[in-house]
């Protein structure tokens, strides 16, 4: 498979193809010497660890190519694609369309009979995360941030989507501090005084200055969360070096792109580079990370391991995508509960290891997530209850 295929099935299931871009892939997959081919990239990069059936049936090439041919008029009807969603396509590819039509299509409702061991939801208020924030002040008031929602101070402004600091002076008083809270079930964008570019993911805080003093190390603070940095070189300002503090350890970067997740459920701290340098400094050790690698501090003895890492999948839920590879659900529900702001449940401990992959998209509805959990052989159901999920 050529690296320019690669890319356009890679696009397609992140909505990113262009019409002539399906125009190939539709060629491309009608080729039959190509199905395994296809196989073996979907399975490895994308696709659901099941007890998959080979692709062998022309219906589920069929059926793939129907759904191209749709989303490339849907395109040119609507300018936007319509997109089939990405596990629904990959599973019907694979000739495993029997779980989607049984378990989503016969049943839109996600209401589905008990002796089928299929989704039973109830009373379901679950909506998908979205841009929210909490902005505190520094004179301790509160703004909450949503989308169409605008503010503007004398230091700041935003549009519902992003938090903008003025960058026209520096601080030369007393610094004064923000902070930026995500809650469950939100994200949010902000660009400090600085020019640095932060993405908060669900459940984070930031703490950072108004402005920065000038010829000084700038230092903002990931009180707990997930943040993904796009650090303004000290170039651009007379050498002054960018920390990033939080709890057991100290990041120092000159100019780069790291990811940094530390929530507060969870034991280690990961920091995982992918452009420059950064040197991790905790009371006992020092690191110093090269791109595509991750350090894991473990908090409860100061520990550090570096190891490569994979980039795409570490940093994915900044670009509106769950990756899962090889994750535990238990791993997962922590993931899912922040986005969607709800609390999940197991039936039985045995289920909190089970393992799972896969790329779904964030705007997916919980129940459209939960089906495709569904197609490993240990998952049997699920119900939904207000704002509880139970695993069965």
């Amino acid at each position: 498979m050529s690296k320019k295929i690669q890319n356009i099935i890679t696009k397609y299931f992140t909505k990113q193809a262009s019409l002539s871009e399906l125009d190939l892939l539709s060629q491309w997959i009608e080729n039959p010497s190509n199905k395994e081919e296809f196989i073996k990239y979907v399975k490895i990069n994308f696709a659901i660890n099941v007890n998959m059936k080979k692709f062998g049936t022309e219906d589920s090439k069929k059926q793939l190519l129907k759904f191209i041919e749709l989303e490339k008029k849907g395109r040119i009807k609507r300018i936007t694609l319509n997109y089939v969603k990405y596990a629904a396509v990959v599973l019907v590819f694979l000739g495993t369309g029997y779980i989607l039509k049984n378990r989503i299509l016969d049943n839109p409702s996600g209401v589905i009979n008990e002796k089928t061991e299929t989704p039973v939801t109830i009373n379901n208020i679950i909506e998908v995360g979205t841009d929210k924030a909490i902005l505190t002040l520094e004179d301790g008031s509160n703004i909450d941030l949503e989308k169409g929602k605008t503010i503007r101070t004398k230091s700041v402004q935003s549009n519902g989507e992003e938090l903008i600091y003025d960058s026209s002076h520096s601080e030369n008083a007393e610094i004064a501090y923000n902070f930026l809270t995500i809650p469950r079930g939100g994200q949010f964008h902000i660009k400090l005084s600085d020019g640095t570019l932060v993405w908060l993911n669900s459940e984070s805080r930031l703490k950072y200055p108004v402005a920065f003093k000038e010829g000084e190390t700038r230092e903002v603070e990931l009180v707990y969360g997930e943040a993904y940095f796009e650090v303004s070189p000290s170039t651009l300002h007379d050498g002054a070096t960018f920390k990033v503090l939080n709890t057991s350890q100290v990041i120092e970067v000159l100019g780069t792109e790291f990811n940094l997740k530390a929530y507060r459920d969870e034991t280690n701290v990961y920091t995982t580079l992918v452009k420059g340098k950064v040197v991790i400094n905790t009371p006992t050790t020092k690191k110093v990370l090269a791109p595509n690698q991750q350090s894991t501090l473990d908090i409860n003895d100061n520990s550090i391991i570096v190891k490569p890492a994979n980039v795409n999948d570490e940093i994915s839920w900044k670009k509106g995508l769950f990756s899962f590879k090889s994750k535990s659900l238990e791993e997962i529900a922590k993931v899912l509960s922040r986005w969607y702001d709800v609390d999940i449940l197991f039936s039985s401990p045995e289920l909190k290891t089970v393992k799972f992959n896969g790329v779904l998209r964030k705007d997916e509805s919980i129940e459209e997530i939960l089906n495709n959990i569904l197609t490993t052989n240990y998952i049997k159901a699920f119900e939904i209850k207000d704002k509880r999920i139970m695993l069965k």
